[in-house]
């Protein structure tokens, strides 16, 4: 069998480039296999340490490979960059992933299980509708204000606007027969969107930690199981910061010759959790007028000096950092710091 120290692979969707060292400062193997001969190499392999970039395919190969006795790493694409050299294609690719893997201070994504991936897709698919959705529902006003049909805002008053549409003489025909396919359109994607959720609160009710997760203010089922299907390990992370960090909660920093310069917040790392826990930490400034404790003193505090928006960006990072706790020691939330007032 053969013997390397570490692999880099370049995934793809049928070929696969392959960067194998066995010793350092020696010349390396540099395949191109198709996906069969890609598991009859590892299969020929000594288990040994393989790289990838974590991409959509990853986490399988990943799974893959350690069923074979191999060490799989999955790095950020984002740190393979700099290694690339002169150009770029899937060799050159390859080798800057090999060498990635080698850095001690280099971070990895731990590798997902079959259920969390399974989670992610009910939340990318709910995702996907809920655009249908806006989208459908702009279309029917849009169409029918061209003839002088408007209600008031909101998707909420799509029926009442249909219904209008049903009962106006004046209206084509045809414009009628489309806008009331858009509105079977919508019911069905309802149905759908009611589906989803109803799938998303059984995995819900299966996991421990996302149960444990709803017990922070703002968290429901949605958050709580989005959380724990993507941070598989919480211990992945330093602490509560670098947790808000990944998912870009954090001030961007320009500092040089040690003097700080901090900025709005990076926008990096995962756009749909950061874009969840602003929505739960913007429902919790609806009532933060009536509870009591240190968290709500510090957010009421905030609110008296700062705008909302930026209050309720802060308080998202705050709540991150709690979840990350919460995570790691599997202690409750401490009810005493945002209880209700009487």
């Amino acid at each position: 069998m053969k013997s390397f120290i570490r692999v880099g692979v370049d995934l793809a969707k049928n070929y696969f480039q392959v960067h194998a060292l066995s010793e350092e400062g020696k010349p390396a193997v540099s395949r191109k296999l198709t996906r069969a001969k890609l598991r009859e190499f590892f299969a020929q392999t000594e288990p040994c340490l393989v790289g990838m970039e974590a991409c959509s395919s990853a986490h399988y190969w990943a799974r893959e490979l350690r069923s074979m006795g191999h060490t799989t790493l999955l790095i950020p694409p984002t740190y393979v960059k700099p290694y690339v050299k002169r150009g770029k294609n899937d060799v050159v690719d390859a080798e800057a992933i090999c060498e990635a893997m080698s850095r001690p201070q280099m971070r990895f994504v731990p590798v997902k299980t079959p259920e969390q991936q399974a989670t992610l897709m009910l939340h990318t698919a709910r995702e996907l509708l809920i655009k249908q959705r806006t989208m459908a529902v702009n279309a029917i006003r849009s169409h029918l204000a061209e003839f002088g049909i408007v209600v008031a805002k909101g998707a909420g008053h799509v029926e009442e606007l249909l219904k209008i549409a049903e009962d106006d003489d004046c209206l084509p025909q045809a414009a009628l027969g489309a806008v009331t396919i858009l509105g079977n359109i919508l019911d069905q994607l309802d149905k759908s969107l009611a589906e989803l959720d109803g799938k998303i609160a059984k995995e819900h009710a299966k996991s421990g930690m996302s149960q444990l997760l709803v017990e922070v203010p703002g968290v429901g089922k949605l958050i709580a199981t989005a959380i724990v299907a993507h941070v598989p390990d919480p211990a992945a992370f330093k602490s509560g910061r670098d947790f808000a960090a990944w998912l870009g909660l954090t001030p961007r920093q320009n500092s040089s010759g040690g003097k700080q310069s901090l900025g709005g917040i990076t926008k990096q790392g995962n756009r749909y959790m950061r874009k969840l826990l602003v929505l739960g930490a913007t429902s919790l400034l609806n009532i933060v007028g009536r509870r009591v404790g240190p968290l709500s003193e510090w957010t009421a505090g905030l609110l008296a000096k700062k705008p909302a928006r930026l209050v309720t960006v802060a308080l998202a990072n705050k709540m991150a950092r709690i979840i990350w706790a919460m995570m790691s020691t599997g202690e409750g939330f401490r009810t005493e710091t945002f209880a209700k007032a009487y």
